[in-house]
């Protein structure tokens, strides 16, 4: 999930309770959930090819988790530690409650980005096997809306906060509304994706008006965590019938086709809990294509064949340049094309994850084109 989710998370865990635990919980709680994602810094010494190889690593390991909830509280312990013997005062933290605290905090964050189809690898160092929850959008703005405006109420005690909740609201909902349409986005889901955004911001601007925060305090942190346990539990249910769905589609198209199939999956689409995206491998193609929660043939399919002959050798040539290693260790749906295969000279070779882009796309980490040199004729 993104950097906003997680402290949200972090922020409304420490408001449904774990605040009260000791001194400077809060904020221990919102670096903590955030806290595995410090693993970003590789790509300031290495580039993107390096940051997608350590990205979700070990600091997202149960390990590295455990290692990062220990660690940032014991530094606020020993930093209040030694301002009270500077000043002469008993330490204010209590050391068990705020660890307690940290690594709740520093849990869900492993958790939350175990839900969307980017994946985890909670076994490293043992194991690099990624984990896929695929029931959520890496980016929910339904989860924004309800862990933000649970923090809003029981955080906007003053006007400085006030204001900053103020620019946060107002950069989200220009994202919300301004923001292309997304692949898979229908401008009626769209419109209603918007509606629900504007419609819950006024109902959480008016909560506030009322002071509905005095009379319920922390229960409105707990319902909003609740929504969210909720949330995911419903959209299992839908992944469910998806994932049906797909695996029907995919057995037709390889039917139709004369293949085998090997692997189907159904994976989130932006803020469209009806609508999901499906990856079907088969021993000669992949597929991509649409799938809705109710029984349907897919929508549009897109075939993708896998290389073979001249261009499975060049294909195999350009796997072992180093950042394609790194991105065919990475991508969950790995397909080459090849540009060129009767070439002279040079060709190009292109990489992708059919999750996120196709070869020749340019989506970021998430392809690459390699050149290779041609056999000789």
């Amino acid at each position: 999930m993104d950097g906003l989710t997680h402290s949200l998370v972090g922020l409304t865990s420490a408001k449904a309770g774990l605040e009260r635990w000791s001194p400077y919980a809060t904020v221990v709680c919102i670096l903590s959930a955030n806290a595995p994602d410090i693993d970003v810094i590789s790509g300031f010494f290495g580039g993107r090819w390096t940051l997608l190889h350590y990205h979700r690593g070990i600091t997202h390991s149960i390990i590295g988790t455990l290692t990062l909830g220990f660690l940032i509280p014991s530094i606020f312990y020993a930093v209040d530690r030694a301002i009270a013997q500077r000043r002469k005062r008993p330490p204010q933290i209590r050391y068990r409650g705020l660890l307690i605290a940290s690594l709740i905090a520093a849990a869900t964050h492993p958790l939350m980005d175990w839900t969307n189809n980017y994946g985890v690898r909670p076994l490293l160092p043992w194991s690099g096997k990624w984990f896929y929850g695929d029931l959520v959008f890496i980016i929910d703005p339904y989860i924004w809306l309800v862990l933000g405006g649970a923090a809003f109420l029981l955080t906007s005690n003053r006007r400085l906060k006030i204001i900053g909740w103020a620019v946060l609201g107002i950069a989200s909902t220009l994202l919300i509304l301004l923001a292309p349409t997304q692949r898979g986005l229908t401008s009626t889901v769209t419109f209603v994706v918007r509606a629900i955004w504007i419609f819950g911001l006024l109902a959480f601007i008016l909560a506030r008006s009322f002071n509905l925060q005095r009379r319920l305090r922390k229960s409105i942190a707990f319902a909003a965590l609740a929504f969210v346990v909720f949330y995911w539990g419903a959209l299992a249910l839908l992944h469910h019938a998806a994932h049906e769905n797909a695996l029907r589609g995919a057995n037709q198209l390889a039917a139709e086709n004369g293949e085998h199939l090997v692997r189907v999956v159904a994976m989130p689409t932006t803020a469209n809990p009806l609508r999901w995206q499906s990856v079907a491998e088969t021993d000669r193609a992949i597929y991509r294509f649409f799938v809705g929660v109710a029984a349907q043939s897919p929508t549009s399919p897109e075939r993708y064949e896998k290389p073979s002959g001249l261009s499975e050798q060049l294909v195999f040539a350009a796997s072992l340049d180093p950042r394609a290693q790194v991105l065919l260790g990475f991508a969950r749906f790995p397909l080459a094309r090849v540009e060129n295969e009767s070439c002279i000279g040079q060709t190009l070779v292109q990489f992708a994850d059919l999750r996120y882009t196709e070869p020749g796309g340019s989506r970021g980490n998430f392809s690459l084109n390699v050149p290779v040199e041609c056999p000789a004729r």
